[in-house]
């Protein structure tokens, strides 16, 4: 008779693996007084159905409106907001105005996810004079929203950085600056932790779970100039939220668009996807981007 495995729980100088972890003894510490939890239950297997007509396609449209889309409908979102950074198609808005459309989108985006629907959030900090970290603000206001959040990742971009150093000092304690290498991913859950699978399937691969479940990824980003974007992702990026975060057939929102990596990465995954965006030049280059992507999808050698 094979012998139960013995599972760790949580010690005074940590423990050595993590399988089948009993971690009570840390989640009823004090360290979690005060603190907003998720409830211990399942999640709902209540799914509206978004119509066929809308679906894989980036529409025209303000993503602090989305009475297109029936509540609870949305398996997860990728997305990566305007940088707010003199951008082309930024507005110039001040840190209190940009957190205020970021409120109103994702407060509209909570009532359009499933119960245990995730938000994966790109998002860089700026500036040095002083330093805006945007990530720590976003963190704040999608737990006031009433979101949970499950960890962030840190992009790790230094394969694209170049050999420029970073402005300040040289070589001189004066006044030495950071250049930034990294941005990151926040994920947060409506509701609860877990999502119920039903009927649904995991197309994420062994070795894609143990990349993507590390907290550091490391891939280059993607050519502004190749794609017409001011500051586009790369594919990746979203296609590993997409695969470690939802199931075969789930739908993929990105309430900005932009230049439809998330939407490429859906197809990719065999998700469904829908895309918006305020500015119809990116509309249109979302939107011919995954025609291409269909192309050389069905026709691989018609593309040079």
């Amino acid at each position: 008779m094979a012998q139960a495995r013995v599972g760790t729980e949580t010690q005074a100088f940590g423990s050595s693996k993590r399988e089948n972890h009993d971690s009570r003894k840390f989640y009823e510490s004090r360290m979690y007084e005060g603190v907003r939890v998720p409830p211990k239950r399942k999640s709902s297997l209540v799914e509206n159905t978004i119509p066929n007509e809308m679906l894989n396609k980036t529409l025209l449209g303000d993503s602090r409106d989305l009475s297109l889309l029936p509540d609870q409908s949305v398996h997860l979102v990728v997305t990566s907001p305007p940088y707010n950074a003199k951008k082309t198609y930024d507005e110039d808005l001040s840190l209190s105005e940009y957190l205020q459309l970021l409120y109103e989108v994702f407060s509209e985006i909570y009532t359009k996810l499933v119960d245990g629907g995730r938000v994966c959030i790109n998002i860089a900090n700026v500036g040095r004079k002083p330093y805006i970290p945007l990530s720590d603000y976003v963190s704040r206001m999608m737990t006031e929203i009433g979101y949970f959040q499950r960890g962030e990742i840190i992009w790790d971009k230094a394969s694209s950085a170049g050999t420029s150093t970073a402005w300040g000092s040289w070589q001189s304690a004066s006044n030495p600056t950071l250049r930034d290498v990294h941005e990151y991913i926040l994920v947060f859950s409506k509701g609860t932790m877990n999502r119920q699978k039903g009927e649904k399937e995991n197309t994420i691969t062994r070795d894609e779970f143990l990349e993507f479940t590390k907290s550091i990824w490391s891939f280059p980003t993607a050519s502004a100039k190749r794609l017409n974007h001011p500051a586009p992702y790369p594919v990746e990026l979203p296609y590993r939220c997409i695969q470690l975060y939802s199931y075969k057939g789930d739908v993929v929102v990105d309430p900005f668009m932009g230049s439809g990596s998330t939407a490429v990465a859906a197809l990719k995954s065999g998700r469904k996807f829908i895309g918006i965006d305020n500015e119809k030049t990116y509309v249109d280059l979302a939107n011919e981007r995954v025609e291409l992507w269909k192309l050389e999808k069905s026709h691989p050698q018609s593309i040079k």
